[in-house]
């Protein structure tokens, strides 16, 4: 999603007070950007701690601040920085990682970002944006920009299948439907899943939503979804996000408030930080069992715990 990325800071930097900052990464993708913003693109260096305060102090001269890093540098390493500077004096600054999840499978547990919304959404005044496709981040960056709010982006790779229609953005999307169980998974995780269940019968074939903003509360669930987890007798959450602190967890208490009744819950969720081996992002995925294999073998019962 790096190129769309680029296309769509370019076309925002139109924007006179509109800065841009880089913990010393984006090389061979944001050259681009950078061309077209010139002074107003500054790469900061290997001081995540020290731009993330920077940033918040261009806030609060009322610039339009985006930070870039991979993601585990931009939200665990400045952790502090965020919670403090940013959340802590409500300063709209748009942090965007890069290879959330499994992304930086190959280099293991420290470049990968598998708690990182979970741990983000614990602070006030943030939203969390994980847009699908490739063909959202255009999009993404126009409401993460305009929210007035703080945000996290995580970028991953769209993984829509070859000859898929893309629906147009929301924050919930069915991205396919039938008379099965409810799937509801997170960000581009929920692309790999559509090909296996469009081969399957109608009978059978799960109602797949795919949801790209958090926390639930700030772009309430469709109503046609609500109804469809309530005539259902399971409802699957897939995320590339260890269990504890993830959506799975946000999800059920919201449909608790609501009084909507939860069938029987699988969640297919990250399941470690260290591996015998580490591998690319869909090795490790399958390590997790949030292959589309694994998803099927969920649905009937028969994933091995």
């Amino acid at each position: 999603m790096r190129k769309q990325l680029c296309e769509a800071l370019q076309e925002r930097s139109v924007k006179a007070n509109m800065t841009f900052l880089t913990g010393d990464l984006g090389f061979m993708a944001l050259e681009p950007l950078r061309s077209t913003m010139e002074n107003r693109f500054i790469n900061a260096g290997v001081s995540e701690q020290n731009m993330v305060s920077v940033a918040a102090a261009m806030a609060m001269q009322n610039l339009e601040v985006w930070v870039y890093s991979i993601a585990p540098f931009c939200y665990a390493r400045p952790f502090e920085q965020i919670r403090n500077d940013i959340c802590f004096h409500k300063l709209p600054v748009n942090i965007i990682g890069n290879g959330g999840g499994y992304g930086y499978g190959v280099m293991g547990p420290t470049h990968h970002a598998i708690e990182d919304y979970g741990v983000l959404l614990t602070l006030p005044n943030m939203m969390v944006f994980a847009p699908v496709f490739d063909e959202d981040v255009e999009t993404v960056i126009a409401r993460a920009g305009d929210s007035g709010s703080a945000t996290y982006v995580r970028l991953g790779r769209g993984e829509a299948p070859q000859g898929y229609t893309v629906p147009a953005y929301a924050p919930w999307r069915q991205l396919c439907g039938g008379s099965g169980p409810v799937v509801v998974a997170v960000g581009p995780l929920a692309g790999t899943y559509i090909e296996g269940f469009s081969a399957m019968p109608t009978s059978t074939r799960p109602n797949l939503w795919a949801v790209s903003e958090l926390p639930i509360e700030q772009n309430p669930m469709p109503e046609h979804l609500l109804r469809q987890i309530a005539h259902s007798s399971l409802l699957c959450v897939a995320e590339e996000h260890v269990r504890r602190g993830g959506f799975a967890s946000e999800l059920s208490l919201h449909l608790a408030g609501l009084g909507v009744a939860i069938p029987r819950l699988v969640h297919l969720h990250a399941r470690a930080h260290h591996y015998e081996r580490y591998g690319s992002q869909s090795y490790l995925r399958c390590q997790s069992q949030l292959d589309p294999q694994s998803m099927l073998l969920a649905l009937t019962g028969k994933l091995d715990a």
